[in-house]
């Protein structure tokens, strides 16, 4: 079975682009959101993103957790962002690899603001029948593309209620 190498989803936030962005480009507030991340450090400290930033992504599904390195390749705030992810490892990176890219784009539509998540499968070079073997065990039967959208929608519906009930700061 061929592989699906990227999916998205959208949703629309009543929200100013720029705030959304100020929230998802900080890898440490993504597991607020997310079904699986449960944030992120950065090594240098740092508060906003900036390409070239890395930060090691810290995750966990049932009762396997690990830890991803990631790098941001585009940072254009209220617009887009996003990130690779190129090595991974129990409780630090240590196997580096292309494994994928997650990238968030941010445009003002009536309403307030189309958040639209995608993530893209960078194993290229491994064999269809390889990833799809390895994806339905780490995930309990679903390939990556089926289980990633599920996860996206999950994000960004929680993302659409916290922007939607947290009072703004001034």
């Amino acid at each position: 079975m061929a592989r699906t190498y990227s999916v998205s989803d959208s949703v629309v936030i009543d929200a100013d682009p720029s705030a959304i962005y100020a929230k998802v480009s900080n890898p440490a507030l993504m597991g607020r959101w997310s079904p699986e991340n449960l944030g992120a450090t950065v090594p240098d400290g740092a508060q906003e993103a900036y390409v070239g930033m890395v930060f090691d992504g810290h995750n966990k599904r049932g009762p396997m957790g690990w830890t991803t390195r990631c790098t941001v390749t585009v940072a254009d705030p209220g617009e887009r962002f996003a990130f690779r992810v190129r090595g991974i490892g129990r409780r630090k990176p240590v196997l580096p690899g292309r494994i994928a890219t997650w990238e968030y784009r941010f445009e003002p539509v009536d309403g307030g603001t189309r958040v639209t998540e995608i993530w893209t499968d960078d194993r290229r070079a491994w064999p269809d029948a390889l990833a799809n073997a390895f994806d339905r065990l780490a995930t309990r039967g679903q390939v990556f593309a089926d289980f990633q959208r599920a996860n996206i929608r999950t994000t960004l519906s929680n993302l659409k209620k916290a922007m939607e009930t947290t009072p703004p700061t001034s």
